[in-house]
């Protein structure tokens, strides 16, 4: 069985069972304390910490995994990046004080002191951007670190900047949008690479559906034109005659879930009826 080395707590744990479980491979466990569990017919999970799966799968402990992609940059470990789930998503910049005076990466002085929990990332963003800095390693509170004179900056996670800002704390620049992913070993035996290209297409299908909707309509024959404006769906919708002909004929198309009440606005103004709006459970191309 392929093995899938899965965040053993916290919120990207969670998001990955609910994305497993939407494509049909839910969790299985013989107990709530089990470390190990089945998904389906042909995988395997096993649960450890969401930072160490990188080295889990480059190691061969797992032929996959899924974690955020900043932890797959911090340990530069050379893995395939297969899917983005779609989750989980965050930035990790550098940020100072507002009253530090470095808006730029050009105002970093020499030597600077920079608090962070990801040092790998940290050194080779400074090192590319010609800034010669000391880092501070923590193992978390970053943000107090400019205020008590540990650091001059930190390289920290974030996802709205919030924290950042109640703390007295500006971005600078971003140095990696990250989101969780699922990553593979790099040369997997053919057998092996074909059952996870099959992981992929069962996720790929969740994630491309999510966001999306069914609508249906019966709409006036005169007015198609102007549907298929309101309505173009991934290929143009998709126009049906009624059992029993007339004025109207059926339209389905799947539109973007933000757009529902837009699309059924103005499909009421073009005279239709029986407007019908469904979840999508999977979306292929």
């Amino acid at each position: 069985m392929i093995k899938i080395a899965l965040p053993n707590k916290g919120r990207l744990a969670d998001d990955a069972r609910e994305l497993l479980e939407d494509a049909g491979l839910g969790v299985r466990l013989q107990s709530d304390r089990a470390l190990i569990a089945t998904l389906g017919d042909e995988y395997q999970a096993i649960f450890v910490r969401s930072q160490d799966i990188p080295e889990f799968v480059a190691d061969g402990a797992a032929e996959a995994g899924i974690t955020g992609m900043d932890l797959v940059a911090e340990s530069d470990r050379e893995l395939d990046d297969r899917l983005d789930l779609g989750f989980g998503k965050c930035r990790i910049v550098v940020a100072a004080r507002d009253e530090s005076g470095i808006n730029t990466i050009s105002d970093i002085p020499p030597g600077a002191r920079v608090a962070t929990v990801f040092p790998g990332i940290a050194g080779r963003f400074f090192e590319r951007a010609g800034r010669t800095v000391t880092l501070v390693p923590v193992s978390g509170a970053t943000e107090i670190a400019p205020h008590i004179g540990i650091a001059d900056l930190i390289v920290d996670l974030v996802s709205t900047g919030s924290t950042l800002k109640v703390n007295g704390l500006r971005e600078v620049v971003t140095i990696i949008d990250s989101s969780a992913r699922l990553i593979a070993r790099r040369g997997l035996p053919a057998e092996s690479k074909a059952a996870l290209d099959r992981l992929v297409v069962r996720l790929e299908s969740v994630v491309r559906a999510r966001g999306q909707r069914y609508l249906m309509a019966n709409v006036p024959r005169t007015a198609l034109d102007q549907v298929k404006q309101v309505v173009p769906g991934i290929n143009g919708p998709t126009v049906i005659d009624l059992l029993n002909g007339g004025l109207h004929v059926a339209v389905h198309a799947v539109v973007p879930a933000k757009s529902v009440d837009r699309v059924i606005a103005d499909l009421k103004a073009l005279g239709a009826e029986g407007i019908l709006v469904t979840r999508i459970e999977r979306l292929m191309p």
